[in-house]
């Protein structure tokens, strides 16, 4: 079963780069480990609202990133974790999360203490 994806049209984020961002996401931490299956191109494109182009642009870049691999009868399949985020990557993860957290009603103290913990023992 594929984790939850959202599309947040208001974000002035490509809807292909959101799902890009996501999936590298959660291969990263293991919510989609290596040989995970994800769902049809057709079939994401339904679930999430957008045209199945959308979602084989983001397969493709996972793909020529080495992250993804599509066999014909296998589907397409996690195939190795993502190298380090790219910056801008970060960044726009970064973004997304303060702006939800922020509209939650969190405080700056509030939002850099979860940061803080949430990287606590991450990076030894």
């Amino acid at each position: 079963m594929t984790p939850r994806l959202v599309i947040d049209v208001s974000s002035g984020v490509a809807p292909w780069r959101q799902i890009r961002d996501q999936l590298s996401v959660l291969i990263a931490c293991g919510q989609l480990p290596i040989g995970a299956q994800l769902p049809t191109i057709r079939q994401l494109a339904g679930d999430l609202g957008v045209a199945a182009g959308t979602v084989a642009r983001a397969y493709r870049e996972l793909e020529s990133d080495g992250v993804l691999h599509t066999a014909r009868r296998r589907g397409t399949v996690v195939s190795a974790p993502p190298a380090d985020l790219p910056a801008d990557q970060v960044t726009a993860l970064t973004e997304e999360y303060v702006a939800r957290v922020r509209a939650l009603g969190a405080g700056r103290d509030a939002v850099l203490a979860a940061v803080r913990a949430a990287l606590s023992g991450s990076f030894d």
